[in-house]
């Protein structure tokens, strides 16, 4: 059991750290580390927080005869999610200067919050793998857990919620905060229960990979347009 709790932290951790680094070296204007590290841990703390409440709904949703796995119910469970990644998010630097001197860190704050999410989220599926006879055998099924949620589950709940960061921005810019993020929300919602049906429709990670892929560039889109909002990169 010690064996499994040390590889699932290891391993769990290395999705969302990889993809902290690549987004962070995208980033032209480093954000201070403190509000990085602040944002993660809190993305990690309102991940506790989703569980709770998807297992309630859950309950919920079985005693009034919704099928777990229902598109309605994958509705729901996406939707709680992205809004407390959201909420992580806001807790960290919604009222900090820090966030104001480019739109960009509101999509950067949003994807942290996320990977610490996430990041719970990689920690607990390789925790609940099924003991295999060796620590070698336990840790292959770990590295090709985490490699799968690498490019699947950790990178979906970043570009959703950069979807939300960038319509936070535009709601920021154009005096509509409220009306904009909710926006954001409904549509990383809709994202992300699809890419859920998705997986459990076909299960091939072929198809999943196009999904994100296109979802990415759209995503790679909304940095543009806010880095050159008018249209140029100079």
């Amino acid at each position: 059991m010690f064996t499994l709790i040390v590889i699932a932290l290891t391993v769990g951790l290395l999705p969302g750290f990889a993809w902290l680094i690549f987004y962070l070296s995208e980033e032209t204007h480093p954000e201070p580390g403190r509000m990085i590290a602040l944002t993660f841990f809190a993305g990690i703390a309102f991940g506790f927080f989703a569980i709770v409440v998807e297992e309630a709904w859950t309950r919920a949703a079985q005693g009034a005869g919704i099928a777990a796995l229902s598109l309605g119910s994958l509705a729901v469970l996406a939707a709680i999610e992205e809004v407390l990644k959201f909420a992580a998010a806001y807790f960290a630097v919604g009222k900090s200067s820090v966030i104001r001197k480019d739109p960009v860190d509101h999509m950067i704050y949003l994807i942290v919050a996320a990977l610490g999410f996430t990041t719970l989220e990689n920690i607990g599926t390789i925790a609940n793998l099924p003991l295999a006879s060796s620590g070698l055998a336990l840790a292959a099924a770990a590295f090709q857990m985490g490699s799968v949620r690498f490019v699947g589950a950790t990178l979906l709940h970043t570009l959703t919620s950069a979807i939300v960061g960038y319509h936070w921005a535009k709601g920021v810019a154009r005096g509509t905060v409220v009306r904009s993020v909710l926006w954001g929300l409904a549509l990383a919602t809709f994202l992300h229960a699809a890419f859920n049906s998705l997986i459990l429709d076909y299960g091939e990670i072929a198809y999943t990979a196009v999904f994100l892929l296109a979802v990415g560039f759209f995503v790679l889109n909304d940095f543009e347009k806010l880095r050159y909002p008018n249209g140029t990169t100079g």
